[in-house]
Order: C-alpha cells, then sequence, then structure tokens
C-alpha cells in the first residue's frame, strides 16, 4: 500500500494569550520587497504543497509556513530550545489527537520591512519531525494573529504573497494595490480564526473551512451520499499531523465543489477522513477543508475584517 506522508498544520487549536516574561528579536523578511509604505511582497516557495517563506529571527535564517488554519505564530522548540525554559506551559488538540505541550512566549516585535507589529504572542514546540518529513529546516509557521491586520493577497501564478495593511474596517491604507482586476468576491464567517464559507457539491449544501496549509482537501465522512458520489477514490493515503500520529485514509478527486453561481472549481484532489475531532476542537462544523488545491485553482486575497474573499484572474488558462 502506497504510503505519503501529508502535514495538516490545520490541527493545530491554539487558543493564545500573552505571555509575561521573554523577549524574541524582530523577525525579518530578508526577500521581502517594499511596494508602498502600507504594502510588502513577500516571494514564497513551494515545498510539497506547502507556502515557505525564508525570514531571519535571532540571527537564524530559515523557512516560516504561511498557515491561515494556525492561530499564533508557532516556533521550532528544536532550533529555539533556550525560549521555552520557564515559560507557562499548556497543552493543544488536533485531528489527530493531542498534541505534546507547548510554552508560549511574547514576541515584542514583528516586523515585516516597513511594517511593525508588537505585543503578539507565539508556541513554542517540537516541529522535528515536519522538518523530517519535507526535509527542510522549519523555523516556524505564521498564523492568524500576525496576518489578520492586513489584506493578503495569495498569488500562487507568481508565487508571492502581498500583505497590505488595513484599518479596523478593513479597508486598506493605500488604494491602488494590485495591478491585476477583482473579478469576483464571497462572504465568510470568521469561526474563531478559521475562514468558513458556504459551498455545494452535487446540490448538497456544505460548509467548509479555508486553510493555506492543508496539503490536500479534505471532506468530512459523515456528508451526505449524494455529495460522496462525486469524490471519485484512487488510493489509500498516511496522514501525519502536529502530535507525529499517523491516521490512514482514502485519496481522490472531489468534483463539482461550488462556492456561488460564478466560483467553482475543477477536480481536486481530496482526502476523506473524519473531521469530527477537528469540529469539536474549534467548536464549530465544518464539512470539509479547502487548501492547496482551491489555492492553485483561485489567485485569492483575503480580508479578515469584512469577512471577505476576492478573486484575481489567472493570465492564462490554468487548466
Amino acid at each position: 500500500m502506497p504510503k505519503l506522508y501529508i502535514i495538516l498544520f490545520l490541527l493545530f487549536n491554539i487558543n493564545v494569550s500573552l505571555a509575561n516574561n521573554g523577549i524574541i528579536n524582530p523577525i525579518k523578511f530578508y526577500k521581502a520587497e517594499t511596494i508602498n509604505k502600507h504594502t510588502t511582497r513577500i516571494p514564497f516557495k513551494l515545498v510539497d504543497h506547502l507556502m515557505i517563506v525564508e525570514a531571519e529571527l535571532l540571527n537564524q535564517k530559515g523557512n516560516f509556513i504561511i498557515d491561515t488554519g494556525a492561530e499564533s505564530m508557532i516556533l521550532n522548540k528544536v532550533h529555539f530550545s533556550n525560549l521555552y525554559e520557564n515559560q507557562r506551559k499548556r497543552q493543544t488538540t488536533g485531528i489527530l489527537n493531542s498534541v505534546e505541550d507547548r510554552y508560549e512566549k511574547q514576541i515584542k516585535e514583528f516586523i515585516l520591512h516597513n511594517f511593525t507589529l508588537e505585543n503578539k504572542t507565539s508556541d513554542v514546540i517540537n516541529l522535528a519531525h515536519i522538518e523530517k518529513t519535507k526535509k527542510i529546516k522549519i523555523l516556524g509557521i505564521i498564523g492568524y494573529n500576525i496576518l489578520k491586520d492586513y489584506e493578503i493577497f495569495i498569488d500562487m501564478y507568481l508565487n508571492q504573497i502581498t500583505l497590505t495593511k488595513v484599518d479596523d474596517l478593513g479597508n486598506k491604507l493605500i488604494k491602488n494595490v494590485y495591478l491585476e482586476r477583482i473579478v469576483d468576491s464571497l462572504d465568510f464567517n470568521l469561526k474563531n480564526h478559521t475562514i468558513v464559507v458556504k459551498g455545494t457539491v452535487n446540490n448538497q449544501d456544505l460548509r467548509f473551512g479555508i486553510d493555506t496549509a492543508a496539503e490536500f482537501n479534505q471532506i468530512n465522512k459523515s456528508v451526505n451520499k449524494k455529495v460522496l458520489k462525486y469524490f471519485i477514490a484512487k488510493k489509500r493515503l498516511t496522514l501525519t499531523g502536529a502530535s507525529n500520529k499517523s491516521i490512514e485514509v482514502l485519496a481522490g478527486k472531489l468534483h463539482r465543489v461550488q462556492l456561488s453561481k460564478s466560483i467553482y472549481f475543477g477536480p481536486m484532489l481530496t482526502v476523506l477522513t473524519n473531521l469530527s475531532k477537528m469540529n469539536e476542537a474549534f467548536g464549530t462544523h465544518l464539512d470539509g477543508i479547502l487548501g492547496y488545491e482551491f489555492f492553485a485553482q483561485k489567485r485569492v486575497i483575503i480580508n479578515y475584517q469584512k469577512e471577505k474573499l476576492y478573486f484575481i484572474n489567472y493570465p492564462l488558462n490554468y487548466h
């Protein structure tokens, strides 16, 4: 039976409060390009189906994963072992059972070129098994609490992320940021830090979570059989989650996913799994997760304050 190990970062269930001790030096994105005083553009590389940006922290250069499914910033204990001494210890859970104890650390400043974020909190946990699986050095994960103050343009065509500072209402502090034309939009609900959209498969109503670090889409085993009629299984895979525990799932392609009359998708690589633990952990009900395959078919702008997704066409036919 073939085995493919897939890291699912959306499994982190992190409820962060600010720690009162310890300071982390500013983190610098040394390959970022300043567009204006409120906008920066950061190139990313794809490692398997993960978006990886390069940054420097505490004189270490390495890779950070962009993950809207994680609430906080997460630092890898392998490379920052000194940061978790004498810190408050907490525990979290995920779909693949409980994650090991983690420690909180306050970040005084998080710098994106000319951007400065203050009073953010990171979690420090062991990500060694992820590094081993992906065969790259991972310093950490950039999650919701870093991204939420920006409008985020995730562009798989150019392999770059554009961050533009917004006000409390989600309005960009500078206009005319994008050369590309926005062609469509979609409302979403923000459940804690999870982006939730409504959609259909075979005319059946579904709720999907959007997660940049889900390497394959997921569909819940418990959905209506009319939905599963359009899930075409191909093989079995082994998924490895944040706790380094594994489960076996069916993988195939999900057809006829539609989020509105004008926003629909071609067949997407998807795994059939049980999302009950994740739904319990996040306090919501999701029928599926849309990840890499979603962003590979759509150039997407996320605005957390307005709870809105915007879409920009690929300049060439993608399929």
